[in-house]
């Protein structure tokens, strides 16, 4: 069995009538109201025929549409992107700001996460034009230029309350997933380290560097610890380093996600907030917990 769900953003209501039709289109079974307003799941024998272009169509109408087996979809572990996806920025783009590059990186940084450059060789570059910043500024930065994404905070406490590990893994810096993770709750961080002396970044970063193949390896190490398996974790990320990861959980999540992203992701949100991830798993808006 499939289970297919429809969801929108709190801006915009779910027609009651474009679910019915749906689910009669595709000989569905009764629909089940996650959220009377804004999410709404039937299970389906098949994944219907055209899936594609409905979703096409439906996104055009601010709808979300996931098709997904039925079966496990409670995950007992969150893998999670940081920039653009928990939060709603690039924190080396936030920085390169403060340091009066920012165009620059922010032109290398749209580039990379959407796979026309390489990630390490593009961090390199963009961490060099940080070079004499004061280490200073990355509070400045988290405390003035940073936003949570809608529904994180709702998703973390949502999940461990339901007994899910819940990680944060970033190509970006330690600096601020460290912050990020304490705030919302993860149990564990990884990330890349910004080098400094004497309170001045050196325009350099540690090796190894945390790319798409270390956020692969991050799931196999922290579901073999956690006891799980990829198919026990809900994986989350928007650009193309995360790619790797999203395709080997049992479900990967292609967040308000990048072009060549969402063209090879299975599971794509466009509309909804990070509490569309609980309405994929089965949670009604009465199981959330704020």
């Amino acid at each position: 069995m499939f289970t297919v769900t429809l969801l929108t953003n709190s801006a915009m209501f779910l027609d009651r009538e474009l679910v019915t039709n749906l689910r009669n289109a595709m000989g569905g079974g009764d629909a089940i109201w996650l959220d009377p307003n804004h999410a709404a799941e039937f299970e389906v024998q098949k994944v219907p025929k055209g899936i594609d272009t409905v979703w096409k169509s439906l996104s055009a109408e601010g709808v979300d549409l996931v098709v997904q087996s039925s079966g496990n979809r409670k995950k007992r572990m969150l893998l999670a992107d940081m920039d653009s996806t928990m939060i709603q920025q690039e924190c080396i783009d936030e920085l390169a700001a403060e340091a009066g590059v920012g165009d620059r990186v922010a032109a290398i940084t749209a580039r990379a996460m959407n796979g026309e450059l390489d990630f390490e060789e593009a961090l390199i570059e963009r961490v060099g034009l940080l070079k004499g910043l004061p280490e200073a500024t990355i509070q400045t930065v988290l405390e003035k230029r940073i936003t949570l994404m809608p529904g994180g905070q709702v998703l973390l406490a949502t999940m461990r309350a339901n007994g899910a590990h819940c990680a944060l893994v970033s190509g970006g810096f330690t600096a601020f997933t460290s912050a990020i993770a304490a705030k919302l709750g993860f149990h564990e961080n990884h990330a890349n380290t910004l080098l400094s002396e004497n309170g001045t970044l050196t325009g350099d970063v540690a090796r190894p560097i945390l790319g798409r193949d270390a956020k692969v390896e991050a799931l196999q190490a922290i579901t073999q610890a956690q006891g799980l398996s990829p198919s026990d974790v809900l994986a989350l990320g928007d650009g193309a380093n995360d790619l790797g990861m999203l395709q080997l959980a049992g479900t990967g999540v292609a967040l308000h996600a990048k072009p060549t992203v969402q063209e090879q992701a299975d599971i794509r949100i466009n509309h909804g907030d990070l509490t569309a991830l609980l309405f994929l798993q089965g949670y009604t808006k009465a199981d959330f917990v704020q």
